[in-house]
Formats: C-alpha cells, structure tokens, sequence
C-alpha cells in the first residue's frame, strides 16, 4: 500500500517498573544513549516520513509536553490530553480517531526502541499492510534474541504471517515490539472509555487479521532501570 502519513505514539503510561527514574518524568523521557525514548520514536517516524504525530500524555504530562514543544524536526505533533482519566492503550487511540485520519496508520508505544537492520521495519511494516484483509500488523522481534527481555513471548506466526496469541504454559517464538500498522475500523463497534490494545488483538486473531512482520534488527526491551545499561551496551556494539 502507500506511505502512512500518520501515527499514535502511546505515551500515557505510568512507567512504574521504570521507578525510581519515573518519578518526577513519564517514562517516554527517560533517556537511552543520551536521548529521551520518545525521541528515538520520533525519528523512526521521521525517517519514515511521517507527517503527523498524535502523543497521549498523562503521567507527568507538563514534562512531556514541554519537551515536545522544542522538537522542530518532523512529525508535526499533536496531543491528545487524557490528564483526567487515564484511557489505557486501546482507550486512548479510539479518542485520538478523529485526528489519526480514515486511513491506516502507525501505533507505536513511545518506550519502543531498536538497532535497525538491512530494511527499515516501519516501511516493511507500511509496505506489506492489506486493510482488505488484515486489521493489524504488528512489528515482532525474536523472544529468544531481544535485549532485556525476560518474557515467554505474544505470539505464535504461520507459514502466511498471521498471528495467534501465545496459549498458556506455552514459550512463544514472537514478543509484539511496541510498533504496529492499524485499519481504523477494527475501533467501530471498540467500547467506551478505558481498555487495552489486546482485547483487539485477539479479536482480530480470531477473525484471521492479525498478521506480522518480523524485525530485521535488534529489538530492546528497556522495562527497567538496570535494563538501560543493557540497550545501551547493544547499541554502542551494533557501531563496530
């Protein structure tokens, strides 16, 4: 399909396994390799080509806001406050709709970080995007090989890239990396108010859109604070 123009960075969270860092500054902010998350989101954005970014803010928003008031690089920001009532992942993309545009666009979460490969994920992502037949399609990294993370992975994918959530007591191959392609209308009949990201991602699954992209790369998971240390030593490798 064609360049997406639009994205959400999910940005609202509380960051509270992210703490003691977390408590004067959301988590977007903390700084990998010298530079806040949400940063690093944004030039992914950027480069490609990105022209409008929708930012929920809640924890600490005063902070974030400020920040984002001095990027003069492209996209071009637009917040959508929830101050007042924390909307959850899902929540919070069904009340930024109307500025995301009837088009697919971008989700991404505003902690997600990685070390690119040969082909850059979010065109892979954009690229490969069907909205006749998939609702989603999620950027998935390898349980096994990402950085920092502990898990027993999201997902299981076939021999077609479609996704199946992990059953229980099972070790998934594939950890959702925080970046996603989406068709607005998987949202028309979503419920009101407060609700996760996944309860779409299992209804698209069973109805046989949700499909995946897998990274070319390096995904970081920086949950916490010692897991700073950790990206940022994969980083500074990925340079020789």
């Amino acid at each position: 399909m064609s360049a997406i123009r639009t994205a959400m960075v999910l940005a609202a969270g509380l960051g509270k396994r992210m703490r003691p860092l977390t408590d004067r500054i959301p988590k977007p902010m903390v700084a990998v390799n010298g530079r806040p998350l949400i940063d690093h989101v944004l030039d992914r954005l950027e480069a490609a080509g990105v022209e409008k970014a929708v930012v929920n803010v809640h924890w600490h928003a005063d902070v974030l806001e400020r920040h984002l008031a001095g990027r003069r690089n492209p996209p071009r920001i637009v917040l959508s406050d929830e101050r007042g009532e924390l909307l959850e992942t899902g929540g919070g993309i069904r009340k930024a709709l109307p500025e995301l545009g009837p088009g697919p666009f971008y989700v991404m979460n505003a902690d997600t970080i990685w070390i690119e490969g040969i082909r850059p994920n979010l065109a892979a992502l954009a690229e490969d995007f069907d909205p006749a037949a998939m609702d989603f399609r999620l950027l998935v990294a390898s349980t096994a090989a990402s950085i920092g993370y502990e898990g027993n992975g999201d997902f299981l994918m076939d021999g077609e890239s479609r996704l199946t959530p992990r059953p229980e007591r099972v070790m998934a191959p594939f950890v959702y990396a925080g970046a996603a392609v989406v068709s607005p209308a998987i949202f028309e009949d979503s419920p009101e108010g407060s609700f996760s990201l996944s309860r779409l991602f299992v209804r698209a699954a069973e109805a046989g859109r949700l499909y995946g992209e897998r990274m070319e790369g390096v995904w970081m998971h920086v949950g916490t604070p010692e897991a700073i240390a950790e990206a940022e030593e994969a980083i500074e490798r990925s340079k020789d």
